[in-house]
């Protein structure tokens, strides 16, 4: 197995505070605009960017975490039942903006199960998308994210592992392509 780094824990940083200056541009106070982490590991990020958030804006910003395990298109084509998670949204999305956290946006369909499963929680005023990696050409749905940390161009056999200090045992927080052995 052949690993190439992507983002090391230098510029994973870099990257998550460019990521919170940008939605600072668009959402400035946050009092109308949530956070919505996507289990399992988009609630990593959702917590780096609500806590680096918060400390630009000096005020607090509402997080919740989302489990799509119910409303993905695959649930019932896997050998192995998908253990779910646990969902924690707070809040009620009515009329409010919302920002949908995933660590790595692949083929959409993760996107699309969490736009169901969000509609339980109120009918939004806008939602966008941000994911620390894109990887470009991989669609299966017509999703675009509206922030992205890099953007990767990486084949089907590859994987994007996201290493998070304190979470995955590692001491460095770091974003690795994975070639799969066959």
């Amino acid at each position: 197995m052949q690993k190439k780094i992507i983002l090391n824990q230098k510029l994973l940083a870099v990257t998550i505070d460019r990521l919170c200056q940008q939605l600072i541009e668009n959402h400035n106070s946050f009092d109308q605009t949530v956070l919505i982490g996507l289990q399992p590991r988009g609630v990593f990020l959702a917590d780096r960017i609500q806590r680096r958030l918060e400390e630009f804006v000096g005020s607090e910003v509402a997080l919740g975490k989302l489990d799509i395990t119910f409303y993905r298109d695959d649930f019932r084509r896997r050998t192995e039942p998908i253990k779910a998670n646990r969902t924690d949204v707070p809040f009620l999305i009515e009329e409010k903006k919302v920002v949908l956290i995933d660590d790595v946006l692949f083929t959409g369909r993760s996107v699309r199960a969490a736009l169901d499963a969000m509609s339980a929680f109120g009918r939004p005023l806008n939602v966008e998308l941000l994911t620390l990696i894109d990887r470009k050409y991989t669609r299966d749905l017509p999703i675009q994210p509206d922030y992205v940390g890099k953007q990767i161009n990486s084949m089907m056999s590859q994987k994007v592992i996201v290493e998070w200090k304190g979470v995955d045992g590692v001491k460095k927080d770091n974003v690795w392509l994975v070639d799969q052995e066959d």
